[in-house]
């Protein structure tokens, strides 16, 4: 396995985005749990905090990739951030009971005996050993390593990892013991390794890794703020009221403004025009009238004909300019819809296809399992098993994926095979190209390329976890 402070100098060197989130996906069990713990069991409080820690890791990566371990730095950065977050939470709330009531809603409500009692101080005492002792007790109970990794990591033997392992443990029982808790150390160490570390929920891996490189390429601390938008729009719909982001405007909306005053232009158009017709009837009436009278009539007619031809000419040429913004509206509403260019409209669109994607992919396995294995032919097929619950987006469509394998799920053996794929990859704001595969282990995959020359090179992946000719 490739060491932490390899990737993440390969990230501070070159901006290598797949090192980068090979360090999220490693370590964001670790992060979030932390943060879950130290938050009261807010989760989305906790993804905020998950979020900072990622960030501030993007930020320093030129420093921190000197580290031989980031295990220690991530648990302390979490417990900061937690700590910062908790505060301020606590400033926006009026009543610390509600808290506690949330905390209880979101939070298993039957934790076993000796997690209850751990639960509360078990951040704080990490904190109060010394930083080797916490890197040993993280390595080994909350990533679950073996004696031998964590002797290779910190350059010393398996025999000596077990010994240093074994220490640090006495040492958090003593911390413990003092706070009140008492566990004998089989009990302690089995606690540690079955409800230290938490999955994190699902989707939040591609969300923060977007977002953090988006905000360590900007260095502005909107990315916070942008990130709990995202969850606070995802998970709290019935709870929060309106949320309101000034100066950022998406590229639908920005679309569908263009296209509203376009109809307002048309229909005015129209209104004109039928008063020109109006006025041309008036003029061929008055014309002959003039002609009836052979030059006879009084003066006042005459001026008011003379108007009114001057009048259609006018609106004559008012026509002509209409007739060029008909066509303008037509041209746009043809056109597909700007690519997105702001980091946020990057994170709304990365959010929003995979969505879409894993909704389709699980309608895909849904279809297969009422079919025998069979995977669907084509989108149509699926469409009855698509979840109720996915939010609708009218820039996100069906028609915007092709299936690159239409044989049976049961006869792949290897679960990282593309089923469908996104036809057009689409720009980052960095220059680079992304798209979204299903794959058939049931989620959605996101793959990026740097080659500007020929929207992405996507080749090599989608190589790699191609179908086997057998399996087709």
């Amino acid at each position: 396995m490739t060491p932490d402070c390899e990737l993440l100098g390969r990230y501070a060197e070159s901006r290598c985005e797949e090192a980068f989130a090979e360090l999220v996906r490693r370590h964001l069990d670790l992060v979030y749990s932390a943060a879950l713990r130290q938050v009261n069991g807010d989760a989305h409080l906790a993804q905020d905090v998950t979020q900072t820690v990622f960030t501030d890791l993007a930020r320093k990566a030129e420093s921190l990739s000197r580290r031989p371990v980031l295990t220690g730095w991530l648990y302390s950065s979490a417990h900061f951030a937690a700590a910062k977050a908790v505060r301020a939470e606590r400033r926006r709330r009026a009543h610390e009971q509600e808290a506690q009531t949330m905390s209880e809603l979101l939070h298993d409500p039957a934790p076993d005996l000796e997690w209850s009692k751990l639960r509360p101080v078990l951040d704080e005492a990490m904190h109060k050993l010394k930083e080797a002792d916490r890197e040993a007790i993280l390595l080994r109970y909350f990533e679950q390593r073996p004696l031998g990794e964590i002797g290779a990591r910190l350059g010393v033997s398996e025999n000596t990892a077990r010994m240093r392992v074994d220490r640090a443990l006495d040492k958090l029982r003593s911390v413990l013991s003092r706070r009140g808790v008492t566990l004998p150390a089989a009990t302690l160490a089995m606690t540690l390794g079955a409800d230290a570390v938490s999955a994190a929920p699902a989707g939040l891996a591609v969300s923060v890794t977007a977002a953090s490189l988006a905000g360590a390429a900007t260095g502005t601390g909107t990315t916070f703020t942008l990130l709990k938008f995202m969850a606070i729009a995802k998970l709290k719909t019935s709870i929060v009221s309106a949320v309101v982001i000034t100066g950022v405007v998406t590229s639908l909306l920005i679309q569908q403004q263009g296209r509203a005053r376009l109809h307002e232009q048309d229909e005015s158009s129209r209104q004109q025009a039928r008063q020109l017709a109006q006025l041309a009837a008036d003029n061929e009436r008055l014309s002959n009238l003039a002609a009836r009278v052979n030059g006879s009539a009084a003066n006042g007619q005459l001026d008011e004909l003379l108007k009114l031809r001057a009048e259609a000419e006018l609106l004559r040429g008012q026509i002509k300019k209409l007739g060029a913004l008909r066509e303008e509206n037509g041209r746009l509403q043809q056109s597909p819809p700007p690519e997105p260019k702001t980091p946020f409209q990057v994170i709304e669109m990365l959010w929003a296809k995979q969505q879409c994607a894993e909704a389709w992919m699980h309608a895909f396995i849904a279809y297969a399992r009422e079919n025998r294995g069979q995977l669907p032919a084509s989108f149509e097929q699926a469409e009855p098993f698509w979840p109720k619950d996915i939010r609708k987006r009218t820039d996100v469509t069906a028609d915007q994926f092709e299936i690159l394998y239409h044989g049976s799920l049961d006869a792949l053996t290897n679960r990282r095979v593309i089923l469908f794929r996104e036809k057009k990859p689409w720009p980052h704001v960095t220059g680079k190209w992304g798209k979204f595969y299903g794959m058939s282990s049931g989620g959605a995959q996101y793959c990026s390329s740097s080659d500007k020359t020929a929207n992405g090179n996507f080749d090599d992946f989608e190589r790699e976890a191609a179908a086997p000719s057998t399996a087709q």
